[in-house]
């Protein structure tokens, strides 16, 4: 195996999300539209309109493009299903990650490529074999670990169990990002509480969230002290992700289709170089030490290796929300950008700017420029502070754009 048979898939949840995957390197990104994917609820999705912007995007820079269509789907709504993939093919959607076997029949029917949603809970060969008959591409269940992985793969070979295209099926796994407490997110807690379904991607998530326990009785109450015992901690390779392409993973997907842009660009750029290093001899502990920091520095509710070595129990997070050591707070926006320059003009609207500040500018086409304030004029006087109200200007690397959001990054301590 070389390293143009990985493919580092990318969520995108927004066009600044989308950029973030392209800068990162992702190979490939994975989107919804509407209300029938998992993220429903969780992202601000894409709509149909969208499909023409999203996969010009994805051609102009080299990438493949999936749209999730993996909720459980009800009867009246087949004809959107159908509307959906009929739109994907038209704009050139590379691939549909499906579920429901409505959606499995219909996007074979009309010649779409599809790809088993981790809804489908693949656990053995035998599963392998039957989805064969719809999908190219097939992730496994969270759940198992990298020796039942790299069985299947084997298996897979040696039987030659091909997809609809008659090539091999290739096995994706996640890399990277959230986990839930139930079998491959089958979860009904959100239903049953507040009767929004995770199935159908409305997941109101008070699974991470912390409890008390009271006793009838008594009247005693107990909180639940030190775990969100519902909450696991964040899935995180990069460890060991040579053994993950030892085991003959062709497909690495990363979580996190409602988190920033800047997530989706770090969490892809890390994984893009550790593959690299994987296929030319530089995958090193002082490597992944430095992959590690850059991971902890944007969303995260800390990690653990998940089920891959053979751990039967999760690990549970600590905290509500996340423990990312660096945060953005919302400083102003560019007014302008002069390209002959290199220089970026801020309009100063939540605090003021500081010579020395490391700085995101985040926009639907620049994705997240990321540097440090080296310089700032105002009324072409250069000063060390941009107050609140006033309208400055700051050398930058790379292309902004008007409209564009800057942010401070701030350590959390």
């Amino acid at each position: 195996m070389n390293k143009n048979h990985i493919e580092i898939m990318s969520p995108v949840g927004s066009y600044e999300s989308l950029m973030a995957a392209v800068q990162g390197g992702a190979d490939a990104v994975y989107f919804g539209v509407g209300k029938l994917n998992m993220r429903a609820r969780s992202s601000v999705n894409f709509s149909l309109d969208d499909l023409e912007a999203i996969t010009g995007i994805c051609r102009e820079h080299g990438l493949r493009s999936y749209l999730t269509l993996n909720t459980v789907v009800f009867d009246e709504e087949l004809d959107e299903i159908q509307r959906i993939v009929d739109a994907a093919k038209e704009h050139g959607v590379s691939a549909i990650i499906a579920a429901d076997f409505a959606v499995l029949e219909y996007a074979r029917f009309v010649g779409m490529e599809v790809h088993i949603s981790t809804q489908c809970n693949i656990t053995n060969l035998a599963a392998v074999k039957f989805f064969s008959r719809y999908a190219d591409v097939m992730v496994t269940a969270r759940e198992l670990s990298l020796d039942q992985v790299a069985s299947i793969i084997r298996q897979i070979e040696a039987q030659n169990i091909c997809g609809p295209s008659r090539a091999l099926v290739k096995i994706e796994i996640f890399v990277h990002g959230a986990l839930c407490m139930a079998v491959s997110g089958k979860c009904y807690l959100s239903l049953d509480n507040f009767n929004h379904s995770a199935n159908r991607g409305a997941c109101l998530q008070p699974c991470r969230r912390a409890y008390t326990v009271k006793d009838k009785e008594s009247d005693l109450e107990l909180e639940v002290d030190n775990e969100y015992i519902m909450s696991p901690k964040d899935l995180k390779t990069i460890d060991f992700l040579d053994k993950i392409l030892a085991a003959g993973v062709t497909v690495l997907k990363i979580e996190g289709r409602g988190r920033a842009p800047e997530y989706v660009k770090t969490v892809t750029r890390v994984y893009r170089e550790a593959v690299d290093a994987c296929f030319n001899g530089t995958y090193t502990q002082e490597n992944i030490d430095k992959w590690n920091l850059g991971l902890r520095s944007v969303y995260n509710r800390g990690f653990w290796d998940g089920y891959y070595q053979g751990r039967r129990l999760g690990e549970w997070s600590g905290k509500y929300g996340s423990q990312a050591t660096m945060r953005k707070e919302h400083v102003g926006k560019v007014t302008n950008y002069y390209a002959k320059l290199n220089v970026a003009e801020i309009r100063i609207e939540a605090q003021s700017l500081n010579v020395g500040d490391s700085v995101q500018i985040n926009g639907t086409s620049t994705g997240v420029y990321e540097g440090n304030v080296d310089e700032i004029r105002v009324e072409l006087k250069s000063v060390q502070t941009a107050n609140k109200g006033e309208l400055c200007s700051i050398p930058v690397t790379s292309l902004v754009r008007r409209n564009d959001k800057l942010y401070k990054l701030i350590e959390n301590v």
